[in-house]
């Protein structure tokens, strides 16, 4: 006997996009053709970088290009404001905490990169959240509100900043240091850490001029590079 295989709602679907089915035949024809063997190997031996980035959903922040990475090199998650919440183990969907439980445990990745940017839309809107501006974001039923809570512990450092430009701009690099605070909550991270088997990173790029700067362990400053 088959399967009821009905959907429960129909499907909203279109084909896709003309110039991203030329993109696809353009890279299927020439980067996957001339490095075949190397896509062979991802598939028949699995992946392991050695590093994860988490960074924001903002689609000019390219990590993999500012990094000059390949397919298999780095084992990427994206989200609003490329934040890490605290650890929570809850019956909640938890896709941050979950990619980072993956990437430590069964990966066994030796780099943790978070990588924050100017111009943030999500940093953005936690100043405007936090100092009363925003309403819509501090609705219950706002998901992005209540997952730019998780920023406000960097919004209370800076706050007190008169200069706007530079409030949000602090804001944005606050986001690299709070996920930075929380990845040390979550058991595994701290063990893998602790032992010499993890590594933690963090930075921030001016998307204008290309300007990486690195969170300096020793000052907690972020310095050029």
């Amino acid at each position: 006997m088959e399967k009821n295989t009905a959907l429960t709602h129909p499907l909203t679907i279109r084909p896709i996009p003309g110039y991203l089915l030329q993109r696809y035949k353009g890279w299927k024809a020439t980067d996957h053709a001339e490095n075949k063997i190397w896509y062979r190997r991802l598939a028949e031996e699995g992946q392991r970088p050695r590093c994860m980035v988490i960074s924001c959903c903002d689609s000019r922040v390219h990590v993999t290009s500012v990094f000059g990475a390949g397919p298999g090199e780095f084992f990427m998650h994206r989200n609003i404001a490329n934040l890490v919440p605290p650890y929570a183990p809850d019956t909640d969907h938890h896709g941050t905490s979950a990619a980072l439980e993956y990437a430590v445990r069964n990966l066994k990745i030796t780099n943790l990169l978070i990588m924050g940017h100017s111009l943030c839309g999500g940093a953005a809107g936690c100043l405007e959240m936090c100092s009363g501006n925003a309403p819509e974001l501090d609705e219950p039923t706002s998901f992005v509100g209540r997952w730019l809570d998780i920023l406000r512990p960097g919004y209370d450092r800076i706050k007190d900043i008169d200069d706007k430009g530079e409030q949000t701009t602090a804001l944005e690099k606050q986001t690299v240091i709070v996920s930075l605070e929380n990845l040390m909550t979550f058991p595994f991270v701290r063990e893998a850490v602790e032992s010499d088997q993890l590594a933690l990173h963090g930075m921030w790029v001016n998307i204008a001029n290309g300007d990486l700067q690195m969170l300096d362990p020793d000052t907690h400053q972020f310095v050029s590079l």
